[in-house]
């Protein structure tokens, strides 16, 4: 592949914005096209950033010669028919969390992408970041010693009706799925899978977890405690405590711009982020290991592995069996449940 590699945006919301400014600012990225179901609403988009092709259709876009990979950015109920028809099409996939709607679902496109010799990745952008990168590099290290406790949460309200996405279970609605995987995968990637899993939750009128609370345990004896919320706001903070020391990430952990490392018995040091490109959201870090891989032939990223994201919607698989969320999609693929 070319030093320069050209992107395909499927839909048109708050998120392909984002992604899209930051391709925009990366030298060896080029956003070629950008599909919506509508011609309007995609023609607006191309307008905005300057795009050449625009399409009211997912079809047109995965069709195109020119894009070398697609970036899914439409709601997660979508995910799985998105990146599926995108595989098929030849095309590689950067797809946004949560990676589908449940495990089964998730196991499919893993699959698929597996036969077809394509690229396949979660865009799982807190992994990429280069302070969690430094985090997960102390703790190899053995800066804190063995972990023993993990707790994150992530959560804020709003004005949230019955008639809104996240209140509708035909669309994944319910804080897990757009907060809880967040903490769940921050824990997932010091701990692993955990070994048991135990949750409770408040739940709307229509089925969906309005506030939900977790405790993931692992053999080795570390637990982590997890929250998220779309009724409550929460300072999206996360500690990393171990038996020399620990770790806290006083907010924003799933993009953070610093950290406190505490050593047993020394004062906390402060571990910041050098300079990097102005204006940006952070999710370039994503997008250029994207391209990396690309370049080096590579169908997975060592960074946001297929294995590790599988393992995260098991979880969160589990922890909607705990608390009794049930979506439409599980009677066709069914939920992995432990």
């Amino acid at each position: 592949m070319s030093r320069t590699v050209r992107w395909g945006v499927l839909a048109t919301g708050g998120i392909a914005a984002t992604f899209t400014a930051a391709l925009q600012g990366l030298p060896d990225a080029e956003v070629v096209a950008v599909a919506s179901r509508t011609d309007a609403s995609a023609r607006a988009f191309a307008d905005r950033f300057s795009i050449p092709r625009a399409y009211g259709s997912w079809a047109e876009l995965v069709a195109d010669e020119e894009v070398d990979v697609v970036y899914v950015a439409t709601p997660h109920s979508a995910h799985y028919e998105a990146t599926a028809l995108a595989l098929k099409a030849g095309k590689h996939v950067l797809c946004e969390k949560a990676f589908t709607l449940n495990a089964g679902q998730a196991a499919e496109l893993v699959e698929l992408a597996r036969e077809r010799g394509l690229f396949l990745m979660e865009a799982m952008w807190t992994y990429c970041n280069p302070l969690v990168r430094r985090m997960t590099e102390l703790v190899r290290e053995g800066a804190i010693g063995e972990i023993r406790t993990v707790q994150a949460d992530f959560g804020f309200a709003g004005d949230f009706g019955a008639d809104h996405r996240l209140r509708d279970p035909a669309l994944g609605g319910g804080a897990l799925l757009d907060l809880g995987v967040y903490p769940v995968a921050f824990a997932q990637l010091l701990l692993g899978e955990p070994d048991r899993i135990q949750a409770d939750a408040l739940l709307s009128p229509e089925g969906v977890d309005l506030n939900t609370g977790m405790l993931l345990s692992w053999a080795s004896g570390a637990n982590a405690l997890l929250s998220c919320s779309i009724v409550g706001h929460h300072a999206t903070a996360a500690s990393v405590v171990g038996t020399a020391g620990r770790m806290d990430f006083p907010h924003g952990f799933f993009h953070p711009d610093h950290f406190l490392l505490t050593r047993a018995g020394a004062e906390p040091e402060r571990i910041e982020s050098g300079p990097g490109p102005q204006g940006l959201s952070g999710m370039q870090f994503e997008a250029a290991e994207v391209m990396r891989a690309l370049r080096a032939g590579e169908t997975e990223s060592p960074l946001v592995p297929l294995e590790g994201s599988l393992a995260v919607m098991r979880t969160l698989d589990a922890v909607r069996d705990r608390v009794g969320v049930r979506y439409p999609a599980d009677d066709l693929f069914p939920a992995q449940v432990r």
